[in-house]
């Protein structure tokens, strides 16, 4: 017997109890309905079947039946393999995209990530903790961007820094490349890209790394007054400089890194770059 043959006789002797007592006028169907976790509707139709077809009546009629959307055990298969062979390392939600875009699937992703789950080929993911507040995004776009940058294995044996500028208010990326160290040049660069396409912006939010801001003391505040050569070049050009006093308030810029991580060495594999210049090149 099967999980749901058992709770069908679970609830079978449930409803006998609570239609006993029925008979004797012992509980209203609004009572019933609240013991057998349903509403009144539902008591009334079980009543109904209960009397013209016995137990029978109530037994499940779509146990032993196949579901009308049910995916043929070859697509399950080709999909098993895909990921075994050429897509071991990706999420399920980058596997799923891979699947609709190249291999002509038109699964869900829901369905894509409980197989690879039944399956044994991913870990359901743990259940997060208390929700913690977040800042508010800026109402229009332009009004506060985010650079920083994340160094990362992103090929075997090789770590890069990429460096990230993203707009607040929709977390677009307007900016994102490859460099070896990140420094002043390389905020320089995504400045110089963003403006170009965008347009100036209201004000840049950034951690205390040296190319952004001097720091008399580790850890300490930051020196408004003794600006770096990037604090001097976005203080001509009208753009406030916002220091980051702790990882929690790159909440956003740290998501974004975590999607980069989970995503681009895997698609450097795939196209076979192995080295720095081929992944500012592609």
């Amino acid at each position: 017997m099967n999980r749901a043959e058992v709770l069908q006789e679970v609830r079978l002797m449930k409803f006998e109890d609570v239609y006993s007592r029925r008979s004797a006028n012992k509980l209203t169907q609004e009572q019933a309905a609240e013991i057998l976790g349903v509403s009144v509707r539902t008591v009334r139709r079980w009543e109904d079947r209960f009397e013209a077809d016995g137990a029978e009546g109530l037994y499940d009629r779509r146990l032993g039946k196949l579901a009308n959307n049910r995916v043929a055990t070859d697509k399950v298969m080709e999909m098993l393999e895909l990921f075994d062979t050429k897509y071991w390392d990706y999420t399920p939600k980058h596997f799923h995209e891979k699947l609709v875009a190249h291999h002509g699937f038109t699964q869900s992703y829901n369905w894509v990530r409980l197989t690879l789950q039944r399956h044994g080929r991913v870990q359901a993911a743990p259940r997060r903790g208390a929700h913690r507040r977040k800042r508010p995004r800026r109402p229009m776009v332009g009004m506060m961007l985010h650079q920083d940058g994340s160094s990362h294995e992103w090929v075997p044996g090789q770590w890069w820094d990429l460096i990230v500028t993203m707009d607040d208010a929709t977390n677009r990326v307007y900016s994102a490349f490859f460099v070896e160290e990140e420094g002043t040049m390389s905020s320089f660069q995504g400045l110089t890209e963003v403006i170009e396409a965008q347009g100036l912006f209201c004000s840049l939010y950034a951690d205390r790394g040296s190319h952004y801001w001097h720091t008399p003391e580790a850890g300490g505040k930051v020196d408004k007054d003794n600006l770096t050569q990037v604090g001097r070049a976005l203080q001509q050009l009208g753009i406030e400089l916002i220091p980051a006093y702790s990882p929690q308030a790159r909440g956003r810029s740290e998501r974004m890194f975590g999607t980069f991580q989970n995503r681009l060495p895997q698609e450097l594999r795939s196209h076979g770059i192995t080295t720095i210049e081929e992944a500012i090149s592609s």
